[in-house]
């Protein structure tokens, strides 16, 4: 079996589904990606047994069929070394791999692909499909807003709330929320699952790869298929927060401010901020936002104001800086919104204009505020 492939595109697609590979002293072979050629196509897949994945590559000239497991440690840093260029694997019958670039030789040896556990069969899943990159850009939102304590299973994934004509998205970490919905999608109508973090950080690596995806689900699968990508994962077996529940129903208060320049002053602000609760001061007066921060343990103070519209009393009301420093960027528009009600209430922040075929909230609980 021999085949020549562009060492760039084979680097950019291992690196898409790497991730799911770990170290696992019980099962080795799980350490390795399995290459499948075909009929002059070239398949790699990886699997930790929660998540499958596979991406299809386009080789220039593949000669046989067959298949081999390799080490993905060992070839990774050899193709992140590897200036972009063809790159010819020829594979003997002892799993012995020879790589020949322009610089020279390379071997090492495979293992017999029949060890690697087999691609999950699955029967009578409901379907849908759906833009890959409305997929991509849902799971970039929301992902920022899952929880990374394994000790709350329920929020260590996004879940995923099917309407008729709409898919809700949300994470949480109890300390903010993400909702994000999608619509102009045509779904079943019913159904909501939990989807793994891990999963859904190698999926939006791959959706690039395909302009629509068929999303198929049951009670403990999800598999999203497109023209060149296969993922399919176990679902969370959690009952996910009530998060309508959280999201206040009047927040009255309106702010709206530049994001770049809010953003900006917020990371100013924060580096003198106490390390522990990176808290930051909102003092609102008018169409004044002053930001303040201060770590008492090293006498340091930050303080700056800048111009905003506003609607409604003066408030103070502190965050976590870090937590809004990384939920900004989700939006697009060069104006934020923020709704807010009493210092002690959670804060909702939106963009300026809603984005078509997408609804898009975020809320962020407050601090208490220093005296």
């Amino acid at each position: 079996m021999k085949f020549i492939v562009s060492s760039g595109t084979l680097f950019k697609n291992l690196q898409n589904i790497s991730g799911i590979i770990g170290a696992n002293n019980v099962l080795p072979i799980l350490e390795d990606f399995k290459f499948d050629i075909a009929k002059n196509k070239l398949t790699i897949s990886a699997t930790d047994l929660e998540t499958f994945m596979k991406v299809e590559v386009e080789p220039s000239s593949a000669e046989g069929n067959g298949s081999i497991c390799i080490p993905a440690k060992v070839l990774m840093e050899y193709l992140k070394n590897l200036p972009e260029q063809p790159l010819t694997l020829d594979i003997n019958d002892d799993y012995g791999i020879e790589i020949t670039s322009s610089s020279g030789k390379s071997k090492l040896v495979g293992e017999d692909s029949k060890n690697f556990p087999p691609e999950p069969q699955i029967d009578e899943l409901t379907s849908f499909n759906m833009p890959a990159a409305e997929l991509s850009d849902a799971i970039a939102k929301t992902l920022v807003g899952v929880s990374h304590e394994d000790t709350r299973p329920a929020m260590s994934g996004v879940y995923f709330e099917l309407g008729k004509d709409s898919i809700t998205f949300v994470s949480t970490d109890a300390h903010r929320l993400i909702r994000c919905i999608k619509t102009g999608i045509t779904t079943p109508g019913k159904g909501n699952f939990i989807v793994p973090r891990k999963s859904l950080s190698q999926l939006k690596n791959t959706l690039h790869s395909a302009s629509e995806v068929t999303v198929s689900y049951d009670d403990s699968i999800l598999t999203v298929e497109g023209e060149k990508l296969l993922m399919i994962s176990r679902l969370i077996d959690a009952k996910f927060p009530d998060y309508k529940a959280v999201i206040p129903a009047n927040n009255p208060f309106e702010l709206r401010v530049s994001k770049e320049e809010f953003l900006s002053s917020l990371r100013r602000v924060s580096v003198f901020a106490n390390k522990t609760t990176n808290q930051v001061e909102l003092e609102i007066k008018g169409s004044s936002l002053e930001l303040k921060s201060n770590d008492m343990d090293f006498s340091y103070e930050g303080d700056e104001k800048m111009n905003c519209t506003y609607q409604g009393e003066d408030i103070r009301i502190a965050f976590n800086s870090k937590l809004l420093v990384e939920l900004l960027p989700l939006i697009e528009d060069e104006e934020i919104l923020m709704e807010l009600s009493q210092p002690n209430r959670a804060g909702i922040i939106k963009p300026s204009e809603k984005k078509e075929n997408e609804d898009l909230l975020m809320l962020v609980m407050p601090l208490m505020l220093n005296n």
